[in-house]
């Protein structure tokens, strides 16, 4: 379960540094970047000892890769409602369930 929220955490400020100066147009595109990788620093902060966790405690690498891609579909589908005011429409909902699959795939015969 650490290696899960500390993801999710990852995430949240992963996808702050990506797309959260979207809504400032104006501002310089080297301001935006910097701004980013200052708040990545803290998402690698949390993302590196979440899979350095998960791995010891026997995910495998791709197994790992797919939890971060369902955590970052769905943080990203919240702030893209919240923060950017993007509608959520039937395209969330099927890339949800094409990452189940995925998910499904990769964890199909682990055992717990």
């Amino acid at each position: 379960m650490p290696t899960i929220l500390l993801l999710c955490l990852s995430n949240v400020f992963m996808t702050a540094a990506w797309y959260g100066h979207l809504k400032q147009p104006s501002m310089p595109l080297a301001r935006a970047i910097i701004i980013g990788w200052a708040i990545a620093f803290f998402e690698y902060c949390l993302a590196v000892p979440a899979n350095r966790l998960g791995y010891a405690q026997g995910y495998s690498a791709a197994q790992l890769k797919i939890i971060q891609e369902v955590i970052t579909l769905s943080v990203f589908a919240i702030f893209a409602w919240l923060w950017l005011g993007e509608r959520l429409t039937w395209r969330y909902a099927g890339a949800g369930l094409c990452m189940a699959g995925a998910v499904a795939c990769l964890f199909a015969g682990r055992k717990a």
